[in-house]
C-alpha cells in the first residue's frame, strides 16, 4: 500500500518535502481491531508540530494523520464492527479505560493517553489498522472528505467551546480563523443564537471569510476589540495573540486556548503581560488537551442536526508535502483534506 511516513524531524518551508511516499505491506487487523480502507484524511496544524519536534513521535517512521474517514475492510477478533461501515478515527486512539481521568469520562487526560498518527500509524495511507472501540460511526448526510475535518477540527472546537461556560447573549472571540474555528462560527451561531461573535485573524482573506460566515466584526490578532468579551477561544500557534485576547477580556472573562503546543518564535511576548491589564478582575485561562470519544460522538450528532458542512480544500494523497507546506504559510480556507481512495 502507499503511505507518507515521517522518517525525521526538522522544519517544514517553502520546497521541503517533510513526509517520504513509500511502499508498505498491508496491515492486518489484530484482535479487538479493525482494518480501515481510508478514503480521506484531513491535515492538521498538529501534523506541524510532530514534523517539526514540538510533539513529536515516540518511534520513526510513523504514518501521521488523525482525521481518518474510510470504510472497515476487516476485522480482528471480537472487534464488533461490520465489514462495509463507513467509520472515522480521530486524535484519540487509545486510553486505559482505568485510571481516574477516565473513569470521570476525561479519557483525554489518561496519562496512556496514545494520538493516531503520533503514537500509531494513521490516515496518510490507503490502509490504516485502529482499535475498534475508538472507531466511530458517521453520520449519513456528510462526504467523506467533508466528515474528515470533524473528526478534531470540529470535535476539539467542540470542546473548547464548552470550556468557554459561554451563555447565550455573551460575546464571544476566535482569535485565528482556520479549520477549527471556522467550525466553531458555525456551532457557535446554532447553540447560542443570539452571542455576537468577533473574529481575530492575521490575513484579510480569513477575516472576509469569517464575516460571509457570521462573524459581527473582525480584525487583525491584535486588535482592540469594539468591547470586551466574555470569552474568548485562541486556536494560533504564537504567544502573542494569547496575550492581545487576555487584553480583549471582560470582568471575569475566560479565555481557552485550543493548541497541542505553542511555537517558541514570539515566547518574548509573554514578558509583556501584566497582571492588572491581563489577568487581574478574575480572568481566567485554560487550556483544551486532546478529545474524549464522547466529545466526537457529541459532535456528529451536532453536525449531522445543524447541519455543519466544512469548507474544504482537497489533496491528492501524493500531494500531502504541499498542503503541509500551505497550512505553515496560512494558506487557508477552512480546512485541507488528502482524497486517499
Amino acid at each position: 500500500m502507499r503511505a507518507l511516513v515521517i522518517e525525521r524531524l526538522g522544519p517544514v518551508g517553502e520546497g521541503s518535502a517533510p513526509l517520504a511516499l513509500v511502499e508498505r505491506p498491508e496491515p492486518a487487523p489484530g484482535p479487538g481491531e479493525v482494518l480501515i480502507r481510508v478514503s480521506a484524511c484531513g491535515v492538521c496544524h498538529t501534523e506541524l508540530d510532530e514534523i517539526e519536534g514540538r510533539t513529536p513521535p515516540p518511534r520513526l517512521p510513523v504514518v501521521p494523520g488523525h482525521q481518518v474517514v474510510g470504510r472497515v475492510a476487516a476485522v480482528g477478533a471480537g472487534a464488533g464492527q461490520a465489514v462495509g461501515a463507513r467509520v472515522g478515527v480521530a486524535w484519540i486512539f487509545g486510553a486505559d479505560g482505568s485510571c481516574a481521568s477516565c473513569q470521570r469520562g476525561d479519557e483525554n487526560l489518561c496519562p496512556q493517553f496514545r494520538a493516531t498518527g503520533r503514537d500509531a500509524d494513521g490516515g496518510y495511507a490507503e490502509l490504516m489498522v485502529a482499535p475498534a472501540e475508538f472507531v466511530h460511526a458517521l453520520p449519513d448526510g456528510i462526504g467523506d472528505a467533508q466528515a474528515a475535518p470533524l473528526l478534531c477540527a470540529g470535535a476539539v472546537g467542540y470542546r473548547a467551546l464548552r470550556l468557554t461556560n459561554l451563555q447565550d447573549g455573551e460575546r464571544l472571540g476566535l482569535t485565528g480563523f482556520g479549520a477549527s474555528a471556522h467550525l466553531v462560527l458555525q456551532l457557535c451561531r446554532h447553540q447560542f443564537p443570539r452571542s455576537p461573535v468577533f473574529v481575530f485573524a492575521r490575513h484579510e482573506a480569513e477575516r472576509a471569510f469569517a464575516r460571509e460566515l457570521g462573524a459581527a466584526w473582525t480584525g487583525d490578532t491584535t486588535a482592540r476589540a469594539p468591547e470586551p468579551l466574555d470569552a474568548i477561544i485562541d486556536t494560533t500557534p504564537a504567544w502573542t495573540p494569547v496575550v492581545a485576547a487576555l487584553g480583549n477580556l471582560d470582568r471575569g472573562g475566560r479565555l481557552v486556548i485550543n493548541a497541542i503546543r505553542k511555537e517558541e518564535g514570539d515566547k518574548a511576548a509573554l514578558l509583556s503581560l501584566d497582571y492588572a491589564q491581563h489577568l487581574w478582575l478574575e480572568r481566567s485561562v485554560k487550556s483544551v488537551a486532546n478529545v474524549s470519544r464522547r466529545d466526537v460522538a457529541d459532535l456528529l450528532r451536532l453536525a449531522a442536526a445543524i447541519p455543519l458542512r466544512p469548507e474544504i480544500e482537497e489533496y491528492a494523497l501524493e500531494d500531502a508535502n504541499r498542503a503541509l507546506v500551505d497550512l505553515r504559510a496560512r494558506r487557508i480556507r477552512g480546512a485541507k483534506v488528502l482524497r486517499v481512495s
